[in-house]
């Protein structure tokens, strides 16, 4: 079992920075591919951004250029930086995990139930840009 707990979330104005980061209480072959999702109030969990174990990304077309990910294996923490922040990026973040490197190969997700894809899902932290 792997526990995320994710933090760096909080109300920002249009432009500005936020770092998300997501700490797993392991670091080993369960957190082979991890992401970040964002579900907006009334909308589907949709994935921001995934990287696998050998350092692979994607990135959702929205946010190319604006946001990178990131982890720091020593730390057994992801990071999710999220420059020039717009309005339509308020949603709640989520950090997941799974063993399967695989499923980067899946990005975005959008014919799947990603709570069903992913193994491992932390609280969520919120993001509010205004």
């Amino acid at each position: 079992q792997v526990q995320l707990v994710e933090s760096g979330g909080g109300s920002v104005q249009a432009g500005g920075s936020l770092r998300l980061s997501c700490t797993a209480s392991e670091s080993n072959y369960l957190t082979n591919c991890m992401a970040w999702f964002r579900q907006a109030p009334g909308k589907e969990r949709e994935g921001v951004a995934s990287i696998d174990s050998g350092g692979k990304t994607n990135y959702l077309d929205s946010v190319k250029g604006r946001f990178t990910i990131s982890k720091d294996s020593a730390k057994n923490t992801l990071y999710l930086q999220m420059n020039s922040l717009k309005p339509e990026d308020t949603a709640m973040y989520y950090c997941a995990a799974d063993p399967m490197s695989s499923l980067l190969n899946l990005f975005p997700y959008r014919d799947y139930r990603v709570e069903l894809l992913f193994g491992y899902w932390g609280q969520g932290t919120q993001v509010t840009v205004s």
